[in-house]
């Protein structure tokens, strides 16, 4: 489970320094921001290295199912646009799906 700990943090980082670019580039902030979404993204590659996976291709994998549930509480609480029933039914299987890979029967070929 503390898998999905570093996945949630390592989104979280991620969303911020994308955020970062979309607030330079779209909305014209500060060019501080990419700065700022530079450094964001680097937490974001490291922490994404704590997660325990036989293969890093597994764990990109699995963290995908995070990502969209975290991208869905930016969405709420950065944004403040409600996400709708139909959002959160797709991050259950969204999450349903990474823990299989993560976590599901490994059989050797």
């Amino acid at each position: 489970m503390l898998n999905y700990l570093w996945f949630a943090l390592a989104a979280v980082f991620e969303i911020a320094g994308c955020y970062g670019f979309y607030l330079w580039l779209r909305l014209g902030k500060s060019p501080a921001w990419a700065i700022a979404g530079l450094l964001s993204l680097t937490c974001f590659a490291l922490l994404l290295t704590r997660v325990e996976a036989a293969y890093a291709g597994r764990a990109y994998a699995a963290y995908g199912g995070v990502y969209i549930a975290t991208s869905l509480g930016w969405l709420a609480f950065v944004e403040r646009s409600r996400p709708l029933l139909s959002d959160w039914v797709g991050v259950g299987i969204c999450l349903l799906g990474a823990s299989l890979v993560l976590f599901g029967p490994r059989f050797s070929s």
